[in-house]
């Protein structure tokens, strides 16, 4: 008979249980508002301080315009060399001070890194007309929330993909490179191609990723690293969308007539 729990000691154990699950459920679904409050206030940081560098007298200091036998082309300055490397930098600090940063630094460091961005791609603005990279954005915005709503519910595990994930990173990463040498238009297609899938998976990935990393780290850190990890993790979206994005871009944009 002790091994018979009576039907009050059932039901108390069942109510615990459940309201545990109610309790990270909602935990979830509010880190997940959090990462994509993080990440949706990023972009809109980079699209304003690209408006601003592409549409007035800022875009002095970061572009410079050269007159050629094919037209007027558009070339960066050194500060606008400098802002196209530099968020390499930033993802590279904050990578490797992961475990050092506090949390109020990893903010700072992320809106730094938003705002470098938005210079970096502010000749997006001047290469493509508005209404195309409207468009583009449009597009974008709707591929990336579909796949990240299907990696958030989907039964599907999706973590045996990582390792070709990397390599098709590093892939990208080499071919992009050798591309910049060679100049190869069908070569360039392929890049933009692969791109475009390799991103729009990521997606996915990293949204199951973050739901699953949540409810194991959940028992291990407390609220300020659980707050410094929503930054990263809006970093690891933040960084999909934009990639995605750029790369649609190569397909979905119009250019200027007079940038040639």
């Amino acid at each position: 008979m002790a091994f018979v729990p009576n039907s009050r000691s059932g039901n108390t154990s069942g109510n615990t249980g459940a309201a545990r699950v109610d309790t990270v459920d909602a935990g979830l679904r509010a880190y997940m508002l959090s990462v994509y409050n993080w990440m949706t206030a990023g972009l809109v940081l980079t699209g304003f301080v690209a408006y601003a560098v592409a549409e007035t007298s800022l875009r002095d200091l970061f572009f410079q315009q050269v007159l050629t036998p094919g037209g007027i082309l558009t070339r960066p300055t050194g500060l606008g060399m400098l802002t196209i490397f530099a968020p390499l930098a930033f993802v590279m600090v904050m990578s490797f001070g992961v475990n050092r940063l506090s949390r109020q630094a990893a903010q700072g460091l992320f809106w730094a890194f938003c705002a470098v961005m938005g210079a970096s791609l502010s000749n997006i603005l001047i290469v493509y007309t508005h209404t195309s990279v409207a468009s583009t954005f449009f597009v974008t915005a709707a591929t990336f929330a579909a796949m990240s709503l299907w990696g958030y519910t989907t039964r599907r595990d999706l973590s045996s993909m990582g390792s070709f994930l990397s390599m098709g990173l590093i892939g990208l990463v080499i071919a992009s490179l050798v591309n910049m040498f060679l100049h190869s238009p069908a070569m360039s297609f392929m890049v933009s191609l692969i791109g475009v899938v390799l991103f729009t998976v990521l997606t996915a990935f990293d949204t199951q990723r973050i739901r699953a990393t949540y409810q194991y780290y959940l028992s291990y850190v407390g609220p300020e690293e659980m707050g410094k990890r929503s930054v990263y993790d809006a970093l690891s979206l933040y960084l999909n969308f934009i990639n995605l994005f750029t790369f649609l871009l190569q397909f979905m944009g119009v250019r200027n007539n007079n940038n040639g």
